[in-house]
């Protein structure tokens, strides 16, 4: 009797002692890695493979974006030097005080992608009107000097003349809402992450209505490294959302599915490899808010790099190595008596770190 007692209770011990073994010899395995920048990178080019597909992706948007705008391979809708390059002219039209040169070492670069584009059937005509009116202001509040002169040559031989409607405006001019602060927490609390949702169709124009209030997010020099890839079809959404990790016991409920996709292609340097996720981060959380003004729920829906799921995801969506999922968000009419979590957010005195 006391020897099949101690079969039982002798394994259990043992096996806790070699988890507890495993666990500090682990520790210790990645305390050592973690010494030096160097040695953790050999750590995950020798051990790990998590972030091989990231470096994949970052290389391969660099590539695009150098094919694209040092060989002026223009075939897209939209040029992220040209939007980065326009909106740091727009930073130094509203300096205080204005330098009468700047922007000196990239001016010949911007308009000859603006001169590119603006001879392609493709591009956004808003962006085309927008480069137009903030070039034709710097030239002419610029002091000329011969490497700005021979850019505004190339710049008048387009054929563009500046409207000046999209152009730097004063604080004055700008729009001003008249949504309280109250009103405003209400809309924040009203939201909440529903997962489940009605049998009811999501009508294409409060999608395109929600995205359209989405992209005036703030994005890092508006290049706008993002788009919604929409699936408004319960089938499927229902396929996508499977790829996810944590739809289990709702995903068969999700009327309408959107994944939210950040480029690489639209940065040079790998420095910037994270404004995807920090702009597609942004313009989520607006789209979410404009579907609760419209009667429509949400929820975000949290992407993993797990490699297996990358490459379903990224084979149903057609996409290419440089495009990179930042979350997926599940929308629909809301069921009336499906629970929601309550989830108590962390208080202000949580949150707030002054500084010394």
């Amino acid at each position: 009797m006391l020897k099949g007692l101690l079969r039982k209770i002798v394994p259990v011990r043992v096996k806790r002692w070699l988890r507890a073994a495993q666990a500090s010899l682990s520790l210790a395995f990645l305390r050592f890695f973690c010494l030096t920048p160097l040695l953790s990178t050999c750590y995950y080019a020798l051990f790990s493979s998590q972030f091989r597909r990231e470096q994949f992706s970052v290389l391969k948007g660099r590539v695009k974006y150098e094919e694209q705008h040092r060989k002026q391979l223009y075939t897209a809708k939209s040029s992220a030097l040209l939007r980065r390059n326009t909106h740091r002219l727009e930073k130094g039209l509203i300096m205080q005080p204005r330098k009468p040169v700047f922007a000196e070492q990239y001016i010949q670069e911007t308009v000859q992608a603006f001169a590119e584009i603006a001879c392609s059937e493709q591009v956004c005509k808003d962006e085309l009107k927008w480069a137009t009116d903030v070039l034709g202001a710097y030239f002419s509040t610029v002091t000329l000097t011969p490497k700005i002169e021979q850019a505004e040559v190339v710049f008048r031989n387009t054929g563009k003349v500046a409207q000046n409607n999209f152009v730097p405006y004063k604080d004055a001019h700008r729009m001003r809402s008249e949504i309280s602060t109250d009103d405003l927490k209400a809309l924040f609390m009203q939201r909440r992450s529903t997962r489940w949702f009605k049998p009811q169709p999501v009508e294409n124009e409060k999608l395109d209505t929600a995205i359209e209030m989405a992209s005036l997010a703030p994005s890092a020099c508006n290049r706008q490294p993002f788009s919604f890839f929409i699936a408004n079809d319960p089938e499927k959404a229902r396929e996508v959302a499977g790829f996810a990790v944590g739809t289990g016991g709702f995903a068969h409920n999700i009327p309408c599915i959107v994944a939210v996709v950040g480029d690489l292609s639209a940065y040079p340097y790998e420095k910037d490899r994270h404004l995807i996720y920090i702009d597609g981060a942004l313009a989520s959380m607006q789209f979410m808010l404009a579907l609760e003004t419209m009667g429509l729920a949400s929820c975000p829906l949290n992407w993993p790099d797990i490699e297996m799921r990358e490459q379903l995801i990224s084979k149903r969506l057609n996409l290419v190595f440089e495009q990179r999922v930042v979350m997926l968000i599940a929308v629909g009419y809301a069921q009336e008596e499906g629970m929601i979590p309550f989830s108590q957010k962390k208080n202000t005195s949580s949150l707030r770190q002054d500084i010394d």
